[in-house]
């Protein structure tokens, strides 16, 4: 009865967990396969896989890469950083004190 009762805890947990990593995957606030657009898109970040982004401010495009950890998104250029913040509405956010503001998700 003992042995049955601890199988049973285990199923349960092991279908917890596996709820728990499926509800933290690419739709729970990821950045990666959007793209993201401030200024009627004159400012663009695409945030491709593999941690690879292009950032482009009018017809003036380069290589960055990124990185996001829960609700922060550091995207690096040529060395310099700049952190962003995912908003609950699925905008992300510059730095209070930098020129980027808030960036929506463009449609697709």
């Amino acid at each position: 009865m003992k042995a049955i009762a601890l199988s049973a805890a285990r199923i349960v947990m092991i279908a917890g967990l596996g709820i728990a990593i499926v509800s933290c995957g690419k739709s729970g606030g990821g950045v990666e396969g959007n793209t993201y657009e401030a200024n009627g898109g004159a400012f663009q970040i695409q945030f491709k896989s593999d941690g690879k982004a292009s950032v482009a401010l009018g017809p003036v495009a380069g290589d960055c890469t990124y990185a996001q950890k829960d609700k922060t998104v550091s995207v690096t250029c040529e060395g310099d950083q700049i952190d962003f913040t995912v908003n609950d509405d699925g905008s992300i956010s510059g730095p209070p004190d930098s020129l980027v503001g808030k960036m929506t998700k463009k449609a697709s």
